[in-house]
C-alpha cells in the first residue's frame, strides 16, 4: 500500500507539471496569435473555434486540473486509511485541501483576476505537498531502521 500511495501522491505532482506546461503552451499561443494579427475575442472564445498553436492548451489544463488532480487526490486520502504509516492521512488530507484550494481559486479568476497570483502560487504548494507526502510514506523511520539493525546486531 505505501508503494500505491506513493505513486498516487506522484501523480498529483506530475499532474500539476502538465498544468503548468499546458496554461504556458496556451498562452504562448495566444500571444503568437495576436502578434500575428489574429483577433481574440468573447466569440471566438465562445465558439470553441480557435485554430491558432497552443489552444489544445487550454482544455488540457482544464481536464487535467478539474478531473485527474482531484479525483487523485481523493483516491491518495482513502488509501491512505490503508498505509500503515504515521502521518500518511495528515498528508493526504492536506494534499487534497490544497488542491480545493486550487479548484476554487482557479474558478474564481474569472470573476477576481488578481486570485490569479495566488493560484499560481499556491500550484507549489499543491506539487510540494505531494511530493513530501510521497517521499514521506517510501522511507521507513529513522528509529525503527537503527533499532532493528542494534538488535540484530546484539543477537548474533
Amino acid at each position: 500500500m505505501r508503494r500505491t500511495y506513493s505513486i498516487i501522491a506522484l501523480v498529483v505532482a506530475f499532474g500539476v507539471a502538465v498544468q503548468a506546461a499546458s496554461i504556458a503552451f496556451a498562452l504562448g499561443g495566444v500571444a503568437h496569435y495576436i502578434q500575428g494579427g489574429g483577433v481574440l475575442d468573447k466569440a471566438l472564445v465562445e465558439s470553441r473555434q480557435a485554430t491558432f498553436t497552443g489552444d489544445l492548451g487550454f482544455p488540457i489544463h482544464g481536464i487535467v486540473g478539474g478531473m485527474v488532480i482531484p479525483v487523485a487526490a481523493l483516491a491518495l486520502l482513502v488509501v491512505a486509511f490503508f498505509v500503515k504509516v504515521r502521518g500518511a492521512r495528515l498528508w493526504a488530507a492536506i494534499v487534497l485541501g490544497v488542491v480545493a484550494l486550487q479548484i476554487t481559486l482557479g474558478y474564481s479568476i474569472t470573476d477576481m483576476p488578481y486570485l490569479g497570483l495566488i493560484h499560481g502560487a499556491n500550484a507549489l504548494a499543491v506539487l510540494l505537498t505531494a511530493v513530501y507526502a510521497a517521499l514521506r510514506v517510501g522511507r521507513p523511520a529513522l528509529g525503527r531502521s537503527n533499532e532493528r539493525a542494534s538488535s540484530d546486531a546484539v543477537a548474533t
